[in-house]
């Protein structure tokens, strides 16, 4: 699946934000993602913490109204006038939040407009894992678009357990 810049990347920096235990890995997760970002105060990493729990709820909501209805209010929340940047030698890019706004602007304006983008081309590609017990979100960009877990090793999981149930039964 062919995402623009916002949907691919954009919904990737908020599932890797979702699925984050401590703050004190927001930054290297931003920068590993590909954000211009060069430091963020323990208030910022703190804020950005709390804009991930919002994330997780469109990650976890099943009804596709419902879904679109999250992503509006993070959306109103985090939006502002669109244009377009030329930074960093970078190629132009559409930027979605206040030119001179913190880094936590720029994070929400970034995940909420990414998800907006992802949800939009298909409702059904950003979820949880179907393993009982991980709570790991994900963006399915794989062909057919129907990944149910975060990884192999959990769909294993949940096969072999299938598969012994099936033999002892």
């Amino acid at each position: 699946m062919h995402f623009n810049p916002y949907g691919g990347s954009g919904a990737q920096v908020a599932a890797a934000l979702v699925n984050l235990s401590e703050p004190d890995a927001v930054l290297a997760t931003l920068r590993d993602h590909g954000m211009a970002v060069v430091s963020m105060s323990p208030d910022e990493a703190l804020a950005i913490m709390a804009w991930r729990e919002r994330l997780r709820s469109v990650f976890a909501e099943s009804d596709v109204d419902v879904r679109i209805d999250l992503l509006n209010r993070l959306l109103a929340d985090s939006a502002s006038a669109p244009y377009i940047s030329r930074h960093d030698g970078r190629p132009p890019h559409l930027h979605y939040h206040v030119a001179d706004g913190s880094v936590v602007d720029r994070v929400r304006a970034y995940t909420a407009g990414g998800l907006a983008h992802a949800v939009c081309e298909d409702s059904g590609r950003a979820g949880v894992c179907d393993r009982p017990g991980c709570a790991v979100v994900f963006v399915d960009t794989s062909r057919n678009g129907r990944r149910r877990f975060c990884s192999t090793r959990c769909a294993t999981r949940v096969y072999v357990a299938d598969h012994r149930q099936r033999q002892a039964g």
